[in-house]
């Protein structure tokens, strides 16, 4: 298969998986396609015209033209510029690398991050959040989250890609909307009736029976393994963190149990006052499930992967 082909898979089976529902992630292709055409031509010049058919701003072919054909590929869920370093030694070695796959994003996939962040408002609203709280909470976080990812550096691992050679791509919201559509059907289907039977779900899936084994594995961040789960929102897709005000609303429409990959220490304060239960159920591992749901969908059975950076292929 073609980096191009691996590419549109993984955008088309993000937008399948996708939590808002495909019929939102059209409307959103439809706007973008607008804004353009109502630009003038000096402006079309920086308009990124792969959101015209990819709502995924995290998610993009970094260095190659798309035609390389991918027979081995080395995944990880961080690429940095050591990452790419090792893919090049590891091929003057004879390994015939291909393609440098990262689940997050770097380049101007990263720079873009706080773009897709507007993926959670219509999750939000799916759980019983009034749309226009939703936006109103959101729209601050996407601004903070944008201006701190103004001073970073994106492009290094990229400029390292490109000076040796590597076609390298990110496949991140595409990765993260197959964890989180698959974990809340698989909570709403068994309905686990504790937050100790909600673990106990966890622990059946692979990725984080072998996280908890290192010491990574899911845990309580608040309430305890004796309470009852009552309603469960999974919260893992939507590049980062959203607004730490969001959890009254959620308590409001009758979320009990947020299953999230991480939180930080002001985002567990809210949800804590909130008297919410959560359970973190790890970033890697839920980085590594959400990577392999989406390898088993788009990769060729011949495609060979090497695994680096806290990923572990395990094929259903």
């Amino acid at each position: 298969m073609t980096l191009r082909e691996l590419y549109e898979r993984a955008v088309k089976t993000g937008m399948e998986n996708d939590p808002r529902g495909r019929e939102i992630v059209q409307k959103e292709l439809e706007e973008a396609k607008k804004r353009f055409e109502e630009l003038k031509d000096k402006e079309k010049e920086f308009f990124d015209k792969e959101s015209l058919r990819n709502p995924y701003s995290d998610t993009r072919i970094l260095n190659g033209s798309g035609d390389e054909e991918v027979k081995t590929l080395i995944a990880g869920i961080d690429i940095e510029v050591g990452e790419v370093v090792l893919a090049d030694h590891l091929r003057s070695k004879g390994r015939g690398i291909d393609l440098v796959v990262s689940h997050h994003p770097e380049g101007m996939a990263f720079a873009n991050l706080y773009d897709v962040m507007k993926i959670q408002s219509d999750i939000l609203h799916r759980f019983g959040v009034p749309i226009n709280i939703a936006e109103s909470l959101m729209e601050g976080r996407i601004k903070e989250v944008e201006r701190r990812l103004m001073p970073i550096n994106h492009n290094r691992a990229v400029d390292a890609a490109r000076v040796l050679g590597l076609p390298f791509v990110c496949l991140h919201t595409p990765a993260d909307n197959m964890v989180a559509t698959y974990l809340q059907r698989l909570f709403d289907e068994k309905a686990p009736y504790r937050v100790s039977d909600l673990i106990e779900l966890l622990l059946e899936i692979p990725e984080y029976r072998e996280a908890k084994k290192i010491g990574a594995g899911p845990k309580v961040l608040i309430g305890s393994e004796k309470r009852k789960t009552g309603k469960v929102f999974v919260d893992m897709t939507g590049g980062t963190e959203g607004a730490k005000e969001i959890f009254s609303s959620l308590t409001q429409s009758g979320v009990n149990t947020i299953v999230a990959m991480h939180l930080s220490e002001e985002h567990r304060k809210e949800a804590e006052k909130n008297h919410l239960n959560v359970v973190i159920a790890g970033h890697i591992a839920s980085d590594n499930l959400g990577l392999n749901l989406l390898f088993d969908q788009i990769l060729e059975p011949s495609v060979e992967v090497i695994e680096v950076s806290g990923f572990k292929r395990v094929k259903r």
